[in-house]
């Protein structure tokens, strides 16, 4: 038998859904919408965006530390869970009044449009998902109102009662309400993943290839990384929360600054260029010691210097500002850009166009330094001017403006508290020394004993990653195991502990196994 008290709590849950619903359905349709021009308008993202340019670094690099590349995922849905939370009681103010009830989810939807409008690189249209979330969502929410209320709000403390007619009118409102926002987030995603394929791109043969590719240890040590990192593994770490999608058709490259003349570039104008093919490894600043964020792969594309040429550098530059399509900077010191280092405008990697998740159409790779002053994905412009004249996005969060990458080691096998049966154990891993002649030599120490030299596998150039394996004859107990690599110019990896930031982490990786 149904009780007032039960009434009064099935109300409340069904208003408190009436506002999910409808926040549900504003957003998928602004989701929509925004997928036909600029994904990152999207509500949800426009505010996801606007968390990660307001958080401190360190909180950040924490993120970056115990979540990995799961930190976007997460701090989406937990935008996407503040709003629900917020919706829900949007839904339940309406059951009292309507007018509070559209108050609070209008509110929702200009702090959304709001940070759509802040965003680096927005212009007026990205207010447009906004006006539609507002319109559905609040259309929505009146409409579930109305259905449920023919008659007006409940009055405090009342249970409710609505006709089995009614009743029905409602659960067949909210279930095409349901289906609408299903169909409208799943229109958004079809549209987005169908515009500017890369998969639609026919990639030049190279003019000036990089020669055969040597077999890897990958088949031969269990659990070690691959000396050519796929596509689909590759890592990303970037302030994206969505993976853009650029129209290759009026995409341009445009040089400009301390330039002798301003040239823009389109797709097909590098593809007349000299196309070059090289093997490079890049890494991330914010990559731990025996951190995930570090992978080789091979690229194509053409020599940033043939680009600036183009333009003619002028004499007061010491910086290229590069800007990607959205407005995010990097700035890249220029003696080290035109240096000699194989530096481009990559277009392709691992024999494919470049995936959208890592630059489609083109990005930056250059060797030897850490992504966040070299590896611009989705570039657009390449600005000449100085470091007094103007800061980058991670300048003027006090991060480096000259950062090389450190010597490191990474133990990829055996894992951190293993437990291994006793025997020989083969302990393997990779490590790099980009523009340091490459590594030449890792070393492995068990329990604070002597440094032994390691097996090398096959040394790519001086710009890629070696692995490495060595075979250690383990006996019961506790085990310590570090590896630390000499470059090819002689230096030895440093022990001396640093933290990512300002200018990537240094330290030597040490691990604890048990052996049986």
């Amino acid at each position: 038998m149904s009780t007032p008290h039960n009434g009064r709590l099935s109300g409340r849950l069904t208003w408190a859904g009436f506002g999910l619903l409808s926040t549900l359905a504003g957003t998928a349709a602004g989701h929509l919408v925004a997928s036909l021009d600029r994904i990152d308008s999207s509500p949800v993202l426009a505010v996801g965006s606007t968390v990660i340019d307001a958080t401190p670094t360190p909180v950040k690099e924490w993120a970056i530390r115990n979540f990995g590349t799961a930190d976007k995922p997460i701090l989406i849905g937990s935008v996407m869970a503040g709003v629900l939370v917020l919706a829900a009681v949007a839904g339940l103010l309406a059951r009292r009044r309507l007018a509070l009830g559209l108050a609070l989810e209008g509110l929702l939807v200009a702090v959304a449009t709001a940070a759509a409008l802040t965003n680096s690189g927005a212009t007026i249209g990205d207010a447009v998902p906004g006006v539609v979330t507002a319109v559905v969502g609040l259309g929505t929410l009146t409409l579930l109102a109305r259905k449920a209320s023919p008659h007006g709000p409940a009055k405090e403390g009342a249970a409710e009662s609505t006709s089995g007619s009614s009743r029905r009118g409602v659960l067949i409102a909210a279930g095409v309400v349901a289906l609408a926002a299903t169909v409208m987030a799943g229109a958004g995603q079809l549209i987005r993943n169908l515009r500017a394929r890369p998969e639609d791109v026919t990639l030049p043969t190279p003019d000036d290839p990089a020669g055969a590719f040597p077999d890897g240890l990958d088949g031969q040590v269990d659990g070690i990384s691959p000396l050519r990192v796929p596509n689909e593994d590759f890592y990303r770490v970037d302030t994206r929360l969505d993976t853009p999608v650029v129209d290759l058709e009026s995409w341009t490259l445009t040089i400009d600054g301390d330039v002798d003349r301003e040239v823009t570039l389109t797709f097909d104008d590098l593809l007349e260029m000299e196309i070059i093919e090289r093997d490079i490894t890049l890494t991330c600043v914010s990559n731990s010691v025996g951190g995930e964020f570090v992978g080789g792969a091979r690229w194509l594309g053409v020599r940033l210097t043939d680009v600036l040429d183009m333009a003619g550098v002028g004499s007061t530059a010491d910086q290229i500002l590069s800007t990607d399509f959205d407005g995010m900077t990097i700035s890249t010191p220029l003696d080290l850009a035109t240096d000699g280092r194989d530096a481009m405008i990559a277009i392709g990697m691992n024999g494919e166009a470049l995936p959208r998740a890592h630059g489609f159409p083109a990005r930056m790779v250059i060797p030897g330094l850490y992504g966040f002053v070299s590896a611009t994905k989705w570039v657009t412009r390449l600005t000449l001017t100085t470091y007094d004249e103007a800061s980058a996005y991670w300048t003027d969060r006090d991060w480096a403006t000259d950062a090389p990458i450190k010597i490191s080691t990474r133990i990829d096998t055996p894992n951190a508290l293993d437990r291994l049966p006793a025997g020989e154990v083969v302990i393997g891993g990779v490590a790099w020394a980009q523009q340091r002649g490459g590594v030449d030599q890792v070393q492995v120490q068990v329990d604070g004993g002597p440094w032994r030299d390691a097996e090398m596998g096959p040394d790519v150039n001086n710009d890629y990653w070696r692995q490495w394996f060595f075979r250690w004859d383990a006996e019961p107990g506790s085990h310590a195991i570090a590896a630390r690599a000499i470059s090819g110019d002689g230096t030895t990896q440093t022990a001396v502990r640093a933290q990512p930031f300002p200018d990537g982490a240094s330290g030597i990786q040490s691990l604890m196994v048990t052996v049986e």
